[in-house]
């Protein structure tokens, strides 16, 4: 990946896991971008972070309430500022075609948030596999292991292991799944456990880092790259 990834597209500038969001980490420069993945109530995967709508829409309720039929009603971009109004949820297949088109890299988050482990990893291959996303531009993560096992199972596209910290058994873990990255909480990791974790030969990656400051130190460390709201470009 690279030294600065945009967090769920680039949050800081523009709504949290939407298409105006990524065209926007591209405007500035971004390589890569990271977003979340679940599924609607009808099996419709799409980019979004929260079990609930309430914090990044104007509507409120469960995400997993709703139907495909039913985005068009959703505005996701009004709350961040009316620049974005009538912003929508998009669908995983139309931000991969997006991302794609822009040429970026992409970390995508797999997130059950309440849904089938199997159906959502089953209905991601299908919609990368659909829309011809190139595998060395795409890396697939989660907090939820079974998850990953999942996918790693039945797939050869690139997966990180995601710690809120660093367990004991992480190893045991990232072997498992074949990770070649470790995602790390930068407020709850250390120098000693950076080390340990690039002396095994892991990329790690540190999230959500908003400081250009904070980024150069945990780089100093070691640290491969953070995962950023801004592109923590030098003024």
């Amino acid at each position: 990946m690279n030294r600065v990834i945009g967090h769920r597209g680039l949050a800081g500038e523009a709504p949290e896991n939407t298409l105006a969001g990524i065209r926007l980490a591209a405007e500035q420069g971004m390589k890569w971008v990271e977003v979340d993945v679940t599924l609607l109530s009808d099996g419709t995967p799409v980019l979004f972070h929260d079990r609930r709508l309430n914090r990044t829409t104007d509507k409120k309720g469960r995400l997993k309430s709703l139907t495909y039929s039913e985005l068009e009603t959703v505005d996701a971009g009004s709350w961040f500022s009316n620049q974005f109004s009538g912003e929508k949820i998009p669908q995983l297949g139309e931000a991969l075609k997006l991302i794609k088109v822009l040429g970026l890299g992409l970390n995508l988050e797999l997130k059950t948030n309440g849904c089938s482990e199997s159906k959502l990893v089953e209905t991601v291959l299908k919609t990368i596999s659909e829309v011809g996303f190139p595998k060395d531009r795409l890396l697939v993560s989660s907090f939820n292991y079974q998850a990953l096992v999942s996918f790693s199972d039945r797939s050869d596209i690139q997966v990180g292991c995601l710690f809120e910290r660093l367990p004991m058994n992480w190893r045991k873990k990232a072997l498992r799944v074949n990770a070649v990255t470790i995602h790390l909480n930068s407020k709850r990791t250390s120098k000693r456990q950076i080390s340990r974790v690039k002396s095994k030969g892991y990329e790690l990656y540190c999230y959500t880092v908003n400081s250009l400051t904070f980024a150069r130190q945990l780089m100093g460390y070691g640290v491969d790259g953070v995962f950023s709201d801004f592109p923590l470009q030098d003024n």
